[in-house]
């Protein structure tokens, strides 16, 4: 049985990512016939085209799109190998790519990297803010941050720290409305719902004892982001459910109100989550390791 052309695999990763023959053989120190040669022989081993090719561009084909994540992980694990063989004070530097939900990746994130590029200066960050749920593999991501509770997968993950939800309104909404006193009560009250769910419609409620109970709620407010909800329920226009990181700051000062205590919608964390290979490069475990001491 024939040895992996690894070097093909890294070559032809590269040549996807940069969407370029002569840019990858720039960014890997190859002649464009060596970048070439390379892919024509991991197409002639895999019988398969990977690439369509014209005059003026290049295109993944259908099997270089399925294939591309094992590519990446070759490459990413090569990478790794050879950091780990060597001293790795010398390695802190090159990109990390980092994806994390909007609205925390705003509000507690983005301080956090600022102090993670002053104390490692050769270390770049590509931070890509989206509430929609990356594929780390398939999208090229070292890293994500995930605020959920994490289904059984192959990825490697981190728990930082439970994450506390609340059902909160303005003070002058329930004295308009009346406070509700038991979930089902939110059947009749104008309510806002985070639609990035698998389904937003329907909210499975959970009492301090642990039993748990369905409802559809009245929906008056829709959106993807809980953090563009803030001003409206402030304003007093309906009943909303959101992380602590996103309204801990309004029941502080009593814009908003705690109106079931005890109660939550599932058991959510702050998590790094990784690709499956124990393998990482020095600067993206640098990352790592600094995301666990200051998100915490």
């Amino acid at each position: 049985m024939a040895l992996p052309d690894y070097e093909a695999w890294a070559i032809f990763e590269a040549v996807a990512r940069l969407g370029s023959f002569t840019a990858a053989a720039r960014e890997l120190a190859l002649s464009k016939p060596t970048i070439s040669k390379a892919v024509s022989r991991l197409e002639q081993s895999l019988g398969t085209v990977l690439f369509h090719r014209t005059s003026r561009k290049i295109s993944l084909s259908t099997a270089g799109k399925s294939l591309l994540p094992h590519a990446r992980q070759i490459a990413l694990d090569g990478e790794a190998a050879m950091e780990a063989a060597r001293d790795t004070t010398h390695l802190l530097k090159g990109q990390v790519r980092l994806a994390a939900p909007l609205s925390y990746g705003l509000s507690h994130l983005a301080p956090v990297i600022a102090d993670f590029m002053c104390a490692f200066p050769e270390i770049t960050v590509d931070l890509q803010l989206n509430d929609a749920r990356v594929d780390l593999v398939e999208e090229g991501f070292d890293c994500a941050i995930r605020i959920a509770a994490l289904p059984d997968s192959s990825l490697r993950a981190i728990k930082l720290r439970p994450v506390d939800g609340y059902f909160i309104a303005a003070p002058a909404y329930l004295e308009r409305m009346g406070q509700p006193q038991t979930p089902e009560d939110l059947s009749h009250h104008d309510c806002f719902i985070y639609s990035n769910t698998p389904n937003p419609e329907l909210w499975q409620i959970t009492s301090p004892d642990g039993q748990t109970i369905s409802l559809h709620p009245k929906c008056r407010f829709q959106s993807n982001n809980g953090d563009v909800m803030l001003p409206t329920l402030v304003a007093g226009r309906g009943i909303g459910y959101l992380p602590d990181f996103l309204c801990e700051k309004a029941l502080e000062t009593g814009e908003l109100v705690n109106i079931l205590p005890g109660w939550r919608m599932g058991d959510i964390a702050l998590n790094i989550v990784m690709p499956p290979s124990p393998l990482r490069p020095a600067r993206v475990d640098a990352l790592v390791n600094f995301l666990k001491d200051n998100l915490r």
